[in-house]
């Protein structure tokens, strides 16, 4: 062999190993010892509900994505579907634990009968504000409560929305008696019972769906906290309120449990350290802010408003707000759960967040 070919050999293997030693500096070794880029980017895909322009979105969604990247040195992405572009508002909580999508939010009022205990936290008397139902969700998870209802996917966090109050296009609703006849859109299970109480109809629909409803004469009202009713719009075509605090809804944001579990220990602790209560109070002061605003914003259009603050010891809505309370709680013991003693836990909870 010549030495001109020796030598071309020779810086071939050279090349070779210092090529070796390069990706070997580049690599971490995992916990069951197979090599991993540290530069490698696990990119998540959230879906929600919500319209890009919420504060949901922009103050709250946003911001926990931007800080799992800078935490993760970019190496966790989140990529944001909002509006329900990625999945169905009624099917993102399936979705996330079949793992269609990474992870997901939803409103439990959305599959009425899958989250029977946690929506117990619904009931009115409760919450007064989103940030103490947020603290009441989270709590009942923490302590094991609610734990086993999503033992299929990984909880990140717990959320509830301010009181939910009457809207409609022109009726104030003072009494129970007013709603009666009235086709009124219904959150979850616990406001149908109290809705259907009264003598309306209450019509399940998707919050996507409640502006077309409106404008057609599908329903004559909705009840819904103020944030969203602001954010989908339906401020537009309601201009009498009747504020209320017959019920809160609770919401939650998972993710797909397998994804998670495959991820290295030290980006599990970024989503940790992310999530729970944390969050959970990062979106009840959220809420709670965007009520106001657009409680605000509906008074200075000169919208009707009647106030209704306690309407437990309201003597023309305490029948009906009890026997819903009742209705409900009695068809969850029916189903072989302790509603009673979780309706305990939820009250004991309430005082405890109390803001």
């Amino acid at each position: 062999m010549s030495i001109k070919v020796k030598l071309s050999a020779m810086s071939l293997t050279m090349a070779l190993a210092l090529g070796l030693s390069g990706c070997s500096n580049q690599a971490d070794s995992t916990a069951d010892g197979s090599a991993t880029s540290a530069q490698e980017t696990t990119t998540l895909r959230f879906s929600h509900f919500w319209p890009a322009t919420s504060a949901m979105q922009t103050d709250v969604f946003e911001p926990w994505a931007e800080k799992l990247e800078t935490e993760s040195d970019g190496r966790l992405k989140v990529e944001i579907y909002p509006s329900a572009t990625l999945s169905k508002p009624d099917a993102t909580y399936d979705a996330t634990a079949k793992g269609t999508i990474d992870i997901g939010s939803q409103a439990h009022g959305y599959t009425a009968g899958r989250f029977p205990l946690t929506t117990i936290t619904e009931l009115p008397g409760l919450s007064n504000s989103a940030s103490q139902m947020s603290c009441i969700l989270q709590t009942l998870y923490d302590d094991g409560t609610l734990a086993g209802e999503y033992e299929d996917t990984h909880l990140l966090f717990m959320m509830g929305a301010g009181p939910g109050a009457l809207h409609t296009v022109d009726k104030l609703i003072r009494t129970p008696d007013d709603m009666k006849g009235m086709r009124i859109r219904r959150p979850s299970a616990v406001a149908g019972d109290i809705i259907e109480a009264t003598g309306a109809s209450p019509v399940g629909l998707p919050a996507t769906d409640i502006y077309t409803s409106l404008q057609r004469g599908v329903i004559d009202g909705l009840s819904f906290a103020w944030s969203p009713t602001g954010d989908f719009r339906l401020t537009e075509l309601t201009n009498a309120h009747t504020n209320i605090p017959f019920y809160s809804s609770a919401l939650l944001v998972t993710m797909n449990k397998d994804k998670y579990q495959s991820l290295p220990d030290d980006l599990k602790k970024i989503i940790d350290d992310n999530s729970g209560k944390v969050m959970a109070d990062i979106a009840g002061e959220m809420f709670d802010r965007e009520d106001a605003k657009f409680i605000e914003e509906a008074r200075a259009k000169g919208d009707q408003f009647i106030e209704i603050p306690d309407p437990l010891n309201d003597p023309a809505w305490k029948e009906p707000l009890e026997a819903g309370t009742q209705k409900y709680l009695d068809d969850v013991n029916a189903l072989g759960l302790d509603a009673d003693g979780v309706y305990e836990k939820a009250k004991a909870a309430s005082a405890a967040c109390k803001v």
